[in-house]
């Protein structure tokens, strides 16, 4: 019986197995550095990414942070120039409510009489307070006579709600003059620096006189039909 022989690596001329093995060390080695190297460049890399997203985050963060500052102090400053506007607005219908008493509430007299109404007397701030029976108004402006009495309102921009406060007003009137034996006819009359032509349409359809400015002086515009009465 033949015994079957381990076929020996044809190494090259000249070479022997120790060098080949150590060729063969040496390449691995260099293939677990190489790897190394690789897992190094990988771990690099993804450190570099963490903490790239950790200072997007931070920036976003800080970001955030001064808009909300930002925000803060626009709304601060809204707050203040919303304040500071209030201010100067009430100032200004504070002096226009001056300019009618020393300068409308007289011509008004003059105008309203050019119209047949002949009134005979002009006050400014007309106010009631009748604690007996709960009765509680002011009328910026008031021209009488023996048997009527006009009752004005003016703003400085008039709005449809003002009509309407005005004709609960007038209503107040005619009850605390019915309580107090007074018989004269009450009409009303708006006056406003600015309104709009809807406006000024609807105090007109309630019966009401609408005054206006124009130029240095102002227009005085009947109501609809007959003035109404209370």
């Amino acid at each position: 019986m033949e015994t079957a022989s381990i076929p020996i690596p044809d190494y090259p001329r000249g070479v022997t197995f120790e060098q080949v093995w150590s060729a063969l060390m040496e390449t691995r080695e260099r293939q677990e550095r190489e790897a190394l190297e690789r897992q190094k460049s990988r771990e690099e890399f993804d450190q570099q990414l963490r903490e790239s997203r950790e200072d997007f985050d931070r920036q976003m963060k800080e970001s955030k942070e001064e808009f909300k500052l930002r925000q803060k102090e626009t709304d601060r400053l809204m707050k203040k120039s919303q304040k500071e506007f209030n201010k100067r607005f009430g100032e200004f219908t504070n002096r226009f409510g001056e300019i009618v008493e020393y300068m409308i509430a007289p011509n008004l007299l003059k105008k309203f009489n050019k119209m047949g109404l002949n009134f005979i007397t002009v006050s400014n701030t007309f106010k009631v307070s009748d604690f007996e029976n709960n009765i509680f108004f002011e009328i910026d402006v008031t021209l009488g006579s023996i048997d009527k009495m006009m009752l004005v309102e003016i703003k400085t921009k008039l709005t449809a709600e003002d009509v309407n406060d005005h004709i609960e007003r007038l209503e107040k009137m005619r009850l605390y003059d019915d309580l107090h034996g007074h018989k004269r006819s009450l009409l009303g009359a708006v006056a406003g620096v600015v309104m709009t032509p809807l406006v000024k349409e609807y105090a007109l359809k309630q019966g009401f006189y609408v005054i206006e400015p124009s130029g240095e002086t102002f227009n005085i515009t009947p109501p609809n039909g007959q003035p109404k009465e209370w």
